[in-house]
């Protein structure tokens, strides 16, 4: 990519601790956001500000424009069939817990099942514990090779006629694992059975089309792919969300309300009780206009080829143990050194000027898969350099020789 691109994220020039250039390697839990997202929010908040859909006046009238301009975007960006598949979130946690919560209210009983994984979120495990608390569902939990792929045999046996929704991550946020979603997705529609995929490490990272891979809910954070935190998006195919019930009640999400009974607005608007935030929508918006206009498979070649180079540069290193596969994998690299603990290696890089994760990275039963309580993670984005790489590889060797 080019690095004049750079200039779009002022936070990438800074220097810390008065000293090191910043080396922002931590993408994979938040990006950093182009001007241009900050000034379409800054323009919204000075020259639109209003609440969405209720008033006649021009600047709700304007506001409510931008709102579903924001909703349109976000539907060509994956392909939906229709805006009123799309539903604004808190973010992709918020999402999954709709759908655990109004699927689960709709067509789960005691003793049905929801298919997982051993690589997923904590979002994608405990809004299901939480659903099985409440009715006593099970989950069936596929698990990973050594490698960190997915037993494809081990997941089509687990399904049976108690079997009612797949919920998989479609990249692992700790291993880069590329999930074959089109294959798990035909395998569980075979049975009669829908799937939500977690996007929140995919889109960001590569073009997404969720009428082609068939899901039937599809989550992703604004925050990841250079927008706003607090935003997020569920897909849901039309025939679902019209069945589900409502997430939260309050305003927007109905047509009428008594005391005796309350009839719910139409999609999208029954899951997007309250105020939403409509300013964060224009960021979003303006976010995913930024990465199309960049083209989606060209950041995805690049930040594979950056990453590609730094799982190489990182194995000439003396003690490194890198987790998840060798190949076809999203731009994250997890990895340990020798004996040294990975909180200690975070700070002492972060001291260095270098910003990486350490930890679980909320994916605790992951960690206890790999045998490990936890890992250092660097994870990539476009604006990301070979000369970041081999600043992270320096730094390594240079906290190594402190121990």
């Amino acid at each position: 990519m080019n690095s004049e691109l750079r200039s779009d994220f002022p936070i990438l020039a800074r220097t810390l601790y008065n000293k090191y250039p910043l080396v922002y390697l931590d993408n994979a839990a938040t990006t950093q956001k182009p001007r241009q997202v900050v000034e379409a929010m800054m323009e919204e908040y000075y020259n639109a500000n209003a609440n969405v859909h209720r008033g006649v006046h021009f600047l709700s009238q304007q506001a409510t424009d931008l709102q579903e301009g924001a909703r349109e975007t976000v539907r060509r960006f994956l392909n939906a069939h229709s805006a009123s598949e799309i539903i604004f979130t808190r973010g992709t946690t918020e999402s999954i817990n709709l759908v655990a919560s109004s699927f689960g209210q709709a067509f789960m009983h005691e003793g049905d099942e929801v298919i997982i994984s051993e690589m997923e979120h904590h979002s994608n495990i405990v809004s299901w514990q939480l659903l099985r608390e409440r009715l006593g569902i099970r989950l069936r939990v596929i698990p990973i090779t050594d490698d960190g792929h997915l037993q494809m045999s081990a997941y089509e046996q687990l399904f049976n006629e108690r079997t009612r929704i797949v919920a998989l991550t479609h990249v692992s946020n700790v291993l880069g694992t590329i999930n074959p979603v089109c294959d798990i997705i035909r395998i569980a529609h075979d049975h009669g059975v829908p799937v939500l995929i977690d996007g929140a490490q995919s889109t960001p990272h590569m073009p997404i089309d969720v009428q082609a891979m068939d899901c039937d809910f599809f989550a992703f954070s604004g925050h990841k792919i250079y927008g706003p935190t607090g935003i997020g998006v569920l897909y849901g195919k039309e025939r679902w969300l019209e069945q589900m019930p409502p997430y939260m009640g309050g305003g927007e999400m109905i047509k009428t309300v008594s005391f005796d009974r309350t009839t719910f607005n139409d999609l999208p608007y029954k899951f997007e009780a309250g105020t939403p935030d409509y300013v964060a929508a224009t960021g979003l918006a303006t976010a995913l206009d930024y990465v199309a206009a960049l083209g989606m498979s060209r950041i995805s070649d690049y930040e594979h080829a950056l990453t590609t180079y730094a799982i190489q540069q990182l194995s000439t290193i003396e003690g490194m143990r890198i987790f998840g596969p060798t190949e076809e994998r999203e731009a994250v690299v997890s990895f340990l050194v020798g004996n040294i603990h990975h909180l200690d290696m975070g700070t002492l890089l972060d001291r260095l000027g270098i910003a990486v994760r350490t930890g679980h990275h909320c994916a605790e039963p992951l960690m206890h898969r790999l045998g490990i309580e936890g890992t250092v993670r660097a994870s990539f984005s476009f604006y990301n350099t070979r000369d970041e790489v081999d600043t992270l590889c320096d730094g390594i060797r240079r906290v190594m020789r402190m121990f």
